[in-house]
């Protein structure tokens, strides 16, 4: 039975935004390949999570960053369900230590990039020829490919430009690959969250508070991370047939230019 159910693999979802689309894929009745890395305990507790949805999953402690670790996470996935229908490219960090642009140093644009746009790009390669098979075998219909952006592909932070590169590289790669995949039958997205309240934003809580209650969205609030899952949700429901390369800004309306 569980074989004829959808199959998510979500990177980074023992927290944060992760976790907030995993719970949501499991309450729409989809089967969690639940990925993080370092400590077994968030990931554990997702899990509990998404059976409490009434749904199930399986953990995956693995480095996207590692090319046998990103093998490792498809195979698993495959083993343990048999098939693949969605990617959600989610795993992402932010520098250790914010510097300004002329203090940056390489190892921590290489550390930002590798986790943020390098990883994803090569587990998207290889999910995407896993698709693909599947396809033709008729095992799935309709793949999907997700990645998680963020309004820092086109806001300048100079204080954390590794990230805004990583995210600007996203953008790109979500364009990339949904040209080349579109005739073979998988479309891929880009959401691209905002102001979200998760761990990593914990550590600029005041300033962010403070932006909100300036208006810096038209929707004064925080975004949350079911916000994002629902909107993995929806393109997941296949309610975006006609459209691949796709922004969808969940961000309070801050992409919006305003006078």
């Amino acid at each position: 039975m569980k074989m004829d159910k959808k199959v998510a693999i979500i990177t980074g979802s023992g927290r944060g935004i992760g976790r907030g689309i995993a719970i949501e894929l499991a309450q729409a009745g989809w089967l969690i390949v639940i990925n993080d890395i370092g400590n077994p305990d968030p990931p554990a507790e997702t899990l509990s999570l998404v059976q409490a949805a009434g749904s199930d999953g399986h953990v995956v402690l693995a480095d996207i960053t590692v090319g046998t670790d990103r093998q490792r996470i498809v195979d698993e996935a495959l083993q343990r369900f048999g098939r693949i229908d969605l990617l959600v490219n989610n795993a992402g960090i932010g520098p250790r230590v914010r510097k300004d642009i002329l203090e940056v140093e390489e190892d921590s644009l290489h550390e930002v990039m590798n986790v943020n746009l390098i990883g994803p790009f090569f587990l998207t390669q290889c999910v995407a020829r896993v698709m693909l098979e599947q396809i033709k075998e008729k095992v799935i219909e309709d793949p999907k490919i997700i990645n998680i952006g963020s309004i820092s592909a086109f806001t300048s932070s100079t204080s954390r430009p590794e990230y805004c590169l990583s995210k600007a590289g996203v953008a790109m790669s979500t364009l990339l690959y949904a040209d080349r995949l579109a005739n073979e039958g998988i479309n891929v997205y880009e959401i691209r969250p905002g102001i979200i309240e998760t761990p990593m934003t914990a550590v600029v809580k005041d300033k962010y508070d403070r932006l909100i209650d300036q208006g810096i969205t038209p929707i004064k609030r925080w975004g949350q991370p079911q916000d994002i899952g629902k909107a993995v949700a929806a393109i997941a429901s296949g309610f975006f047939p006609y459209s691949t390369g796709q922004v969808i800004n969940v961000d309070g309306g801050f992409h919006i230019q305003r006078l």
